[in-house]
């Protein structure tokens, strides 16, 4: 007698992925009401032990640290889901990313998430993070679900103490370039892509400059670097990531492979 076929596995749905996001912060991180900001001016560039385990880099602290945030915005942000499938992530959940300006002094060109410097007037690094990814995408901050911010991280070649708020975007809305002195591009990447192992790199620094960082090919552009080491740690975190092969390296500038 036959034996009759296994159930299919069960769909993620896109309220999994927020609450794998809840936990996360709930584990790692801090609550929207207790994060970094002008009322504890120190906080802003202090780095908590945590800081090292949580994302696996212990980066030295610049000696005049200047206080950022990026926001990691997550959620449904079209009505085009992934290409592909993933067992652990609903295909209609991406990230929202921008590719800095090819002018900017620093990271030009890069791919990265919106945000930008702490100014004075900002309340705390949640207040900056909206503020930024308003001022370079548009996106409306009415409808992002501040779920808390995640321990900072130094980032010595930059000078600054990246604070990165992690969001869930409840009620979308458009996001485009709004100032093109800023970024050449904003979009969004599904996430079932970002982990799809064909899709998965490391990357060797331009110029012959020492240091590889984990890489993301997602069309024609490829992220790299912070944000790449950043999206690659929280990926592994929420458990969303796949087995692809480490031993793939491609060029920062050419997107060429690299021969080890």
């Amino acid at each position: 007698m036959s034996q009759p076929a296994p159930a299919p596995e069960p769909r993620p749905a896109l309220a999994d992925a927020e609450a794998a996001l809840r936990a996360l912060v709930r584990e790692h991180g801090v609550a929207p009401d207790r994060v970094p900001g002008r009322a504890d001016p120190a906080s802003l560039t202090r780095i908590p032990a945590e800081s090292a385990a949580v994302w696996g880099l212990d980066w030295p602290v610049p000696e005049r640290a200047r206080p950022s945030a990026v926001l990691i915005l997550v959620g449904a942000l079209d009505d085009v889901p992934a290409d592909r499938r993933a067992g652990a992530v609903h295909p209609d959940v991406d990230v929202l990313l921008t590719q800095r300006a090819a002018t900017l002094r620093q990271h030009a060109g890069q791919v990265a998430f919106p945000g930008g410097r702490v100014d004075p007037e900002d309340e705390d690094v949640v207040v900056t993070a909206l503020r930024e990814a308003h001022e370079e995408t548009g996106l409306d901050p009415a409808g992002v679900n501040v779920l808390g911010v995640l321990p900072p991280v130094p980032v010595s070649v930059s000078g600054h103490v990246v604070h990165p708020v992690v969001g869930w975007w409840r009620r979308s809305s458009d996001v485009g370039v709004v100032d093109h002195g800023e970024a050449a591009a904003v979009f969004r990447v599904p996430v079932a892509d970002l982990v799809d192992p064909a899709h998965r790199v490391r990357v060797a620094r331009p110029g012959g400059r020492r240091g590889i960082t984990p890489g993301f090919l997602t069309g024609d552009r490829l992220v790299w670097g912070f944000t790449a080491a950043l999206l690659d740690r929280v990926l592994h975190l929420l458990a969303w990531d796949e087995p692809w092969d480490a031993g793939r390296v491609v060029d920062a500038a050419t997107h060429l492979p690299v021969r080890r």
